[in-house]
């Protein structure tokens, strides 16, 4: 397993629109009797991702 690690900062938006795209090439492959299973796991990273917490303002000014 790779252990390297990417980070995106997305809004709602850009995460609906990346579940869209990958469902829609996971679709493809499907038809294509290709294996899902790598773009099933990234697809389910990125509904299952919590969202960032905003920091406070008081928290900000004390770094």
């Amino acid at each position: 397993m790779n252990t390297d690690c990417v980070s995106l900062d997305l809004n709602g938006r850009e995460q609906r629109l990346m579940v869209n795209s990958l469902v829609g090439f996971r679709n493809g492959l499907i038809i294509a009797r290709k294996p899902t299973e790598d773009v099933d796991e990234l697809l389910l990273k990125v509904i299952d991702a919590p969202p960032k917490k905003k920091s406070r303002w008081r928290d900000r000014d004390a770094r």
